[in-house]
């Protein structure tokens, strides 16, 4: 299989991250599949990325540390090549809350991962993908939420503006390399069917709330990572600064 270069995938054990990786090695991609503790679930996404005729290997990181970070970028470089493309998917809600309850340590940590990870992450695909820096180009998604639109309220107004300070950084930093190779965007998934509801003590959210959706279902991961694949690919040559809701019209 023809390689479209190296892809990183932040927390791909598992939901959109692996649907994302699993689709990308079908367009070439060599993917690494990053994960922080689910080294089995990690293992088998890049197993079924081989047995379908692709590249892959899991690395562990926690991209809320720095020095994981870069190491995670080494290794990345180092098996496969020069970096592409990134995607920036690993995250987590800090979970159910009213502002009024809210634990800060929860929300510090929250914010760690899913603001200052991306960042870093993008600090690092930046410095190997810019042209000002001597790289080839590449492209970047992050994976906001649905939810930075509608607020999350009496759930989770702290994750909410977490991904709206991720729709931000995206808008920013594709203006900031835009004349260097890099494209950068965001999708924001609406009520996915994957392990984060009952991962939050809520295994009933997705029939719950699937009646307020226009198409009243929840979408899949799968649905999710064809708008991820799609910006990542030469048919999105021209999209920079978007972020693409994938939500079922909600």
């Amino acid at each position: 299989m023809a390689t479209a270069g190296t892809l990183i995938v932040t927390g791909a054990s598992r939901g959109i991250g692996a649907a994302v990786a699993i689709r990308a090695a079908q367009d070439g991609y060599a993917v690494v599949v990053n994960y922080e503790r689910a080294a089995d679930r990690a293992a088998a996404v890049v197993s079924k990325i081989k047995s379908g005729g692709g590249r892959a290997s899991a690395v562990p990181a926690n991209v809320g540390r720095e020095d994981d970070v870069i190491r995670l970028f080494e290794s990345a470089e180092s098996e496969f090549g020069p970096i592409r493309a990134l995607v920036n998917n690993a995250g987590i809600t800090g979970g159910f809350a009213r502002v009024d309850s809210l634990d800060p340590d929860s929300v510090l940590e929250m914010l760690r991962v899913n603001v200052i990870g991306t960042m870093l992450c993008c600090r690092e695909a930046v410095r190997r993908m810019s042209t000002a820096h001597g790289g080839a180009g590449g492209a970047i998604v992050n994976i906001s939420s649905l939810v930075a639109r509608t607020g999350g309220a009496e759930e989770w107004v702290h994750y909410a503006a977490s991904k709206g300070a991720v729709n931000s950084f995206t808008i920013g930093l594709a203006r900031e390399v835009g004349n260097q190779g890099i494209r950068v965007n965001a999708v924001a998934p609406g009520l996915i069917d994957t392990d984060l509801h009952a991962d939050n003590g809520a295994p009933d959210r997705l029939a719950r709330l699937a009646p307020s959706v226009p198409m009243r279902r929840p979408g899949t991961a799968e649905e999710v990572a064809e708008g991820v694949v799609w910006l990542l690919s030469p048919a999105a040559s021209y999209a920079t600064g978007t972020v693409l809701e994938i939500g079922g019209g909600r």
